[in-house]
């Protein structure tokens, strides 16, 4: 393996924008925390219990994901992620309480946990003497994903939301 090498820094690239994409999952239930806690007529509090527990996920997941990685690499580790993430959120999208949608969202943690801690131990390996800002640029994935994905999933939500509402006044 040749370190800091032009590959690296194209790895580095790639694990940038997994972190900025897979991380979404931390990102996602804050947006819908007051359509959570009008459809399930909860308390703020309550409805946030879903964030709460995507956070427990997303540490557990660290140290469960890390432990994949270690076993069968990082593309493996990414996949299993990405197929329970989706999973989450196929499940999260039929949640009939906010008990269930809380469940449903450490899992949603669980999977996002692949785009953070896996991905940075992943990137140290291919950097010398430039690993100190090769971990920085793989962890800012997660901050940039914080940046980006609250703005875009607010306006995605608001038209979802405002069309399921015209469809539901469509009759009357």
């Amino acid at each position: 393996m040749v370190f800091d090498s032009r590959y690296s820094w194209a790895r580095l690239a790639v694990t940038l924008a997994i972190a900025t994409i897979g991380n979404v999952g931390m990102w996602s239930v804050i947006v819908i925390m007051p359509a959570v806690q009008a459809e399930f007529g909860v308390s703020r509090a309550d409805s946030s219990l879903p964030y709460t527990l995507t956070m427990l996920g997303f540490g557990l997941g660290n140290l469960l994901i890390g432990r994949a990685v270690d076993r069968f690499g990082i593309s493996t580790a990414l996949i299993g992620a990405s197929l329970l993430s989706g999973t989450g959120y196929l499940a999260a999208a039929v949640s009939p309480s906010i008990l269930i949608l809380s469940v449903v969202h450490f899992v949603i943690g669980l999977g996002s946990a692949a785009s953070f801690g896996p991905l940075i131990a992943d990137i140290s390996h291919w950097f010398h003497r430039r690993r100190g800002i090769a971990v920085a640029v793989a962890a800012s994935g997660n901050y940039l994903s914080g940046a980006i994905w609250p703005m875009v999933l607010a306006v995605y939500w608001g038209t979802v939301l405002r069309q399921r509402a015209a469809l539901v006044m469509l009759p009357s």
